[in-house]
């Protein structure tokens, strides 16, 4: 009896604990990012990355030998690796390629809350209360005020491009696992999806780079972390809360990525963060926990693992 109380206590505290996980995990990709660009070209060190990371699943597949999907199964996985793994990271990593800010990179896919709500709310039958609809604008308000009067630099074209299709890719994609992946075990339905991925962004980069790579010491620790801690980790953790939670409660999360990733850029780069960031910051806080607030149905409170 005392084991299944610890085991369940373990349980709530790892559900309480995962959000906020993600979300510092989550941040950290834009700054590996502008690191491990000074020794590759966007789609060559994706292209790499997803490389390393299907070996990794594939060990882990070999040694517990989950269930394998079906054709439709297979199918799901790569249109979602696609969209979460290559197109997302593929345009976010050419915007900083092209000079736009990591933490502007953050923020225009850290708008996919206000897109995800409205397209689950017709795509997935999901409810969207008025209250959460309050959340979500006083989250874009927030997240606006964390990187007000920031430079926005950046090459023409390309870059600013590349934002926009994260935003959309990002969007799809986790709707798109909620929708299709969901029974799909992890650990095969991740390996597919990386396996995908990576050839997608391979291809790109026969198309259009030079595939000239510097095995500089700032590249491969830059590699490791974005292997090991965000496509593991991150990602676990991301398809984790779509399994357990409602699409809206998990786009939420993604209103707190520019604030970390703002404050990380400030510890490590030195830019700048006044008092109308620190306010923004508290904004995202306080949207996300309106939005992820507890349902009450017949007089009791309903707690999802997002939550």
């Amino acid at each position: 009896m005392s084991g299944a109380k610890t085991d369940s206590e373990f349980e709530q505290f790892a559900a309480r604990a995962a959000p906020a996980l993600f979300v510092l995990l989550w941040s950290t990709g834009f700054i590996g990012t502008k690191y491990v660009l000074s020794g590759a070209e966007p789609l060559t060190y994706l292209a790499i990355r997803m490389a390393f990371v299907a070996v990794l699943m594939a060990i882990i597949v070999a040694i517990w030998r989950p269930q394998w999907p079906d054709r439709a199964g297979f199918f799901h996985s790569t249109v979602a690796g696609w969209l979460v793994h290559a197109i997302y990271l593929g345009g976010t990593s050419v915007a900083i390629s092209h000079s736009v800010p990591a933490g502007l990179s953050a923020l225009i896919p850290g708008l996919q809350p206000i897109l995800t709500s409205t397209l689950a709310n017709r795509w997935l039958g999901e409810r969207v209360t008025p209250l959460q609809w309050m959340g979500l604008l006083l989250g874009l308000s927030g997240t606006i005020l964390v990187l007000h009067g920031r430079q926005i630099s950046g090459e023409a074209g390309w870059g600013w491009l590349g934002t926009g299709i994260a935003l959309v890719s990002i969007t799809l994609g986790t709707l798109y696992q909620k929708r299709y992946c969901s029974k799909i075990d992890w650990r095969t339905g991740n390996l597919i999806q990386f396996i995908a991925a990576g050839v997608l962004c391979f291809a790109g980069a026969l198309v259009f780079e030079t595939r000239e790579v510097h095995w500089t010491r700032e590249f491969i620790l830059a590699l490791v972390w974005l292997v090991v801690a965000l496509s593991i980790g991150s990602i676990g953790l991301l398809y984790w809360l779509i399994r357990h939670s409602a699409a809206t409660r998990v786009a939420s999360l993604f209103y707190l990525v520019p604030a970390t990733t703002a404050f990380m850029a400030y510890m490590l780069f030195n830019e700048r963060l006044d008092l109308v960031s620190i306010i923004g910051m508290a904004i995202c806080g306080g949207a996300v926990l309106l939005v992820n607030r507890p349902e009450k149905t017949n007089g009791k409170t309903e707690i999802s693992p997002g939550s």
